[in-house]
């Protein structure tokens, strides 16, 4: 019988903030890229660039800003229209 001890590696998703512009961010996660507007998320707007790019990927579809106490679900990115609700 043949067992192995060696223990499988962390998933690893690639998820960064990729440019800060004046009305918003873009953040990259995994293949596909989205835009952050401050209109909707305003807190980020007084934020400073190292605020905004210190991102933590908490799972797969939830993201957060430790610097700034914001988090963000991946799903009101890709459908905006679903969270009519902004953040304030």
């Amino acid at each position: 019988m043949k067992t192995s001890l060696k223990k499988p590696g962390k998933r690893i998703s690639l998820s960064e903030v990729t440019n800060i512009g004046q009305t918003g961010f873009w953040l990259l996660v995994d293949n596909a890229e989205y835009f952050v507007p401050f209109d909707d998320y305003p807190a980020f707007r007084k934020a400073t660039a190292k605020q905004i790019f210190s991102l933590k990927r908490l799972g797969p579809k939830q993201f957060y800003w430790p610097e700034l106490d914001i988090d963000i679900e991946l799903n009101a990115l890709k459908h905006p229209e679903y969270y009519p609700l902004h953040y304030k």
